[in-house]
């Protein structure tokens, strides 16, 4: 990491965005806080005055300008540049509401009439599922789908928004055979349910902004039980990502802190699929050593799998 302006600057807001992930250990907390900020709220970067988007982090204006600095630029006006670039041709500030995706924002011209607010949520989505598409490639599933299928029992979590997407995940594996629990703090016991976590397991916890606090909190307690974590989230600076043995990264559409969820399930969907080819391939192989219908017990037959 440099403190000299013009010195290595990231070039477009990919490499940006790899550069806070793997210098983040040298920024110092506050600066950690306005990158993760900053890459939670690209449109807000790219639109606003430092002063505005401090004001709108609960922030000093200094923590952006020097983050801006360490990262090689001259100031603040360099990096919101960077920001703005994507934005340039397609964006017209005089919109009332828009829906955030991935690839920028998508107008909606008129959001009191449900067809027209169905199109652009729509047209987001799209967006958002082109994006995971085009990064399938850079995730690592393999290994996502590798600690789910080594883990004794995998336990999910997933509070506020993230809850259809955890209870989702915790229905669909055990429907292939690979036990899961979802952690749901039903009657205030979450504390209580995470407790049996132990070193042979598995702990998914989806979060997105903003985080669910009791998410946070079952991630420490759970790290000190030894299992591993495997983090749904959506940056590497995320504090569910914070001390993870694994993070898949996935965005949606959002409007007004509503999140689609729909690139989340797709993803989820393809963890539980994979694993259940991963299984069946595995399957296949014990049965060229020695034949037997109990192998062939613990695995569904994929087209009668209800996931």
């Amino acid at each position: 990491m440099t403190d000299q302006p013009g010195a290595d600057k990231p070039a477009t807001l990919d490499a940006l965005r790899q550069l806070i992930i793997s210098a983040s250990v040298r920024l110092t907390p506050r600066m950690r806080d306005a990158a993760r900020y900053a890459l939670d709220h690209p449109n807000e970067l790219a639109l606003s005055p430092v002063a505005t988007v401090a004001a709108s982090a609960g922030m000093s204006a200094a923590a952006f300008i020097r983050l801006a600095k360490a990262l090689g630029f001259d100031g603040y006006a360099q990096l919101q540049h960077l920001f703005r670039e994507p934005l340039r041709a397609a964006l017209k500030p005089t919109f009332s509401e828009r829906i955030r995706h991935v690839g920028g924002e998508q107008a909606l011209d008129n959001p009191d009439d449900p067809a027209a607010l169905l199109r652009a949520f729509s047209q987001a989505n799209i967006v958002s599922l082109e994006h995971l598409q085009a990064e399938a490639g850079a995730l690592p599933l393999r290994a996502a789908i590798s600690l789910i299928q080594n883990a004794r029992i995998v336990h999910v979590l997933g509070l506020r928004r993230s809850y259809a997407v955890a209870a989702y995940l915790s229905y669909a594996l055990n429907r292939i055979g690979q036990p899961a629990v979802l952690i749901s703090g039903l009657g205030g016991a979450i504390a209580e349910q995470a407790s049996v976590v132990n070193a042979q397991d598995l702990l998914i916890a989806i979060s997105f902004p903003p985080y669910a606090a009791d998410t946070l909190a079952i991630c420490d307690l759970v790290r000190q039980s030894g299992a591993k974590r495997l983090a749904i989230t959506n940056a590497g600076l995320s504090p569910v990502a914070k001390d993870a043995d694994l993070v898949l990264e996935v965005n949606d559409a959002e409007l007004k802190g509503f999140r689609s969820l729909t690139s989340a399930m797709c993803l989820v969907q393809s963890l539980v699929m994979g694993l259940a080819f991963s299984k069946r391939h595995e399957l296949t192989k014990k049965r060229t050593k020695k034949s037997g219908s109990a192998a062939a017990a613990s695995v569904p037959d994929l087209k009668n799998i209800d996931c």
